[in-house]
């Protein structure tokens, strides 16, 4: 059996895990463990009892070569944030390399046009998650077409936009059957077209930030802040995300820097106040800079309770008193 996929994100020299166990690429940890254990028992030995010796050596090797690998590099919060950072970066360059992508199944051109591109993807994951390892043979083959669909979400979520042919008509639903095997077709790869204003390329970086904010994955919410500034560097709303990222990394230089040029672009940006407050009062300062005595806030303890609690939990989401 050859081991060698070379479509969807494989074609790029890149080992696509999240294919492998068929989970989304912004899948959790919980999740993966679920997908992996329930993959686990369907391919080990004991589970395949009235199967061939060939068909029980063609599972061990699926298991061993394909599903473990793809388990330890997503299980372990390390290798994970390592990977996901990487894979953020091929959904850039894949944007920037948009004429030479070359989609080859039905469902990933719908997936391409289809206008909830989260909900159908997500969809389509599910769907094809059912079957995937019912059939050991054709397992490679359903991976490439789960790859594919990966390549087509992560170039949408980074902002690229397909635009229908007048052969394909954007879908509201996608047809999640999977064929495996390539369809040859004359069609070309649908043309790009700009994005409309409102959900630019920046906005989307923001909202991969805000969503990597959330799970305290603050090292790739920052890559993707960086990547936002550089594309809008007068987006107050950038400076003021990676300003609170920053402080919660405990660079408080850094922190000030954003916050205060967030400000200058709009003195009204509530989040850069916020940030402001909490850096201000964290340092021992009033408002404006000057210094705390030790007489006042209760003995100089009240930055600890904003680092604990109070302006922190306002503006990352912690419980309100």
């Amino acid at each position: 059996m050859s081991w060698k996929i070379d479509r969807g994100l494989f074609k790029y020299d890149f080992i696509d895990y999240h294919a492998v166990l068929c989970v989304p690429v912004d899948a959790d940890v919980k999740d993966i463990r679920k997908r992996y254990l329930k993959i686990a028992r369907r391919l080990h030995p004991d589970s395949n009892a009235t199967a061939s010796a060939a068909e029980k050596q063609l599972a061990t090797e699926l298991l061993s070569k394909w599903v473990n690998p793809a388990y330890e590099k997503l299980s372990a919060d390390r290798t994970r944030a390592e990977y996901m950072v990487v894979l953020s970066q091929m959904g850039k360059r894949l944007v920037q390399e948009s004429s030479s992508v070359e989609l080859n199944t039905d469902l990933a051109r719908q997936l391409a046009c289809v206008p909830n591109v989260d909900l159908a993807y997500k969809s389509a994951i599910l769907k094809i998650a059912e079957t995937q390892y019912d059939s050991l043979e054709k397992v490679l083959q359903i991976v490439a077409h789960i790859s594919e669909l990966n390549l087509v979400y992560l170039m949408r979520t980074a902002g690229k936009s397909f635009a229908a042919t007048s052969q394909q008509a954007a879908p509201s639903k996608i047809d999640t059957s999977v064929s495996t095997q390539n369809k040859a077709t004359n069609t070309p790869p649908p043309a790009p077209v700009a994005p409309p204003k409102e959900d630019s390329v920046a906005i989307q970086y923001l909202r991969r930030a805000q969503e990597l904010l959330g799970k305290n994955q603050l090292a790739q919410a920052r890559v993707e802040l960086q990547d936002a500034i550089k594309l809008e560097p007068n987006n107050s709303r950038c400076h003021s995300l990676i300003g609170v990222v920053y402080l919660k990394q405990n660079q408080s230089t850094m922190a000030k820097v954003h916050f205060d040029r967030a400000l200058q672009l709009d003195p009204n940006d509530e989040m850069a106040l916020k940030g402001k407050r909490v850096l201000e009062q964290a340092l021992g300062q009033k408002p404006g800079g000057s210094k705390v005595t030790s007489s006042s806030n209760n003995g100089g303890k009240q930055s600890e309770k904003s680092g604990n609690g109070g302006l922190f939990g306002g503006l990352f989401g912690g419980k309100k008193k």
